[in-house]
């Protein structure tokens, strides 16, 4: 996202004070992982499951922070390597599914059948693009195309969750968008990764 060293220095000088500050008071780049997991579970367990939309998403705008804290504060220590990385990954799966099942809960609460269904596609279409391109690289195909990588279904859904606690009605919006893009990122790897193979 950060795709030119202007945004990225600017970003840094934010990052990077904070990530120094909580290496000082004992905690590694791992805790960091897993509180933002944690409480990404628990935000939406106890906030998003039960509407409360605005809250939830500010809360969970916070613990997303450990995405780019740890990074830094594994750089800091020299330990980035493969463990930290393996990590972040599989929590953020973690972190994603808690907030997709969590409003299946709201939408099976307000009896919404139909947006439970679009709630269910989106969440396993989302790990979908994930482990193509995990078992892609596993045969020796890159594979980092797509319409929608993480970071950009992170923000439609953080964007829908958002407005809709302002009291806009657009959260069945955005989760629909979700759905429909994270198809299409499936439909395009599992082509380019054929075409791969093929050629």
């Amino acid at each position: 996202m950060l795709d030119n060293a202007q945004s990225r220095a600017r970003v840094s000088g934010l990052v990077d004070p904070v990530a120094a500050t909580l290496l000082k008071i004992g905690l590694s780049p791992d805790a960091i992982t897993w509180i933002g997991a944690i409480g990404s579970v628990l935000t939406s367990a106890l906030l998003i499951a039960h509407g409360k939309f605005l809250l939830g998403a500010l809360v969970l705008g916070v613990f997303s922070l450990s995405d780019l804290l740890d990074g830094t504060m594994a750089r800091m220590e020299g330990r980035d390597g493969p463990w930290g990385a393996f990590l972040d990954s599989t929590l953020d799966r973690v972190s994603d599914a808690s907030v997709l099942c969590a409003l299946i809960v709201w939408f099976a609460h307000v009896r919404s059948s139909t947006m439970v269904a679009v709630t269910a596609a989106a969440l396993v279409t989302g790990f979908l693009t994930s482990y193509i391109r995990a078992r892609a690289e596993a045969v020796g195909v890159s594979c980092k195309v797509g319409f929608a990588e993480r970071a950009e279904r992170s923000i439609v859904l953080w964007v829908g969750l958002l407005l809709a606690g302002c009291g806009l009605p657009v959260l069945s919006a955005s989760v629909c968008l979700l759905a429909v893009a994270s198809t299409i990122t499936v439909a395009q790897r599992m082509l380019h990764v054929r075409n791969q193979l093929s050629a």
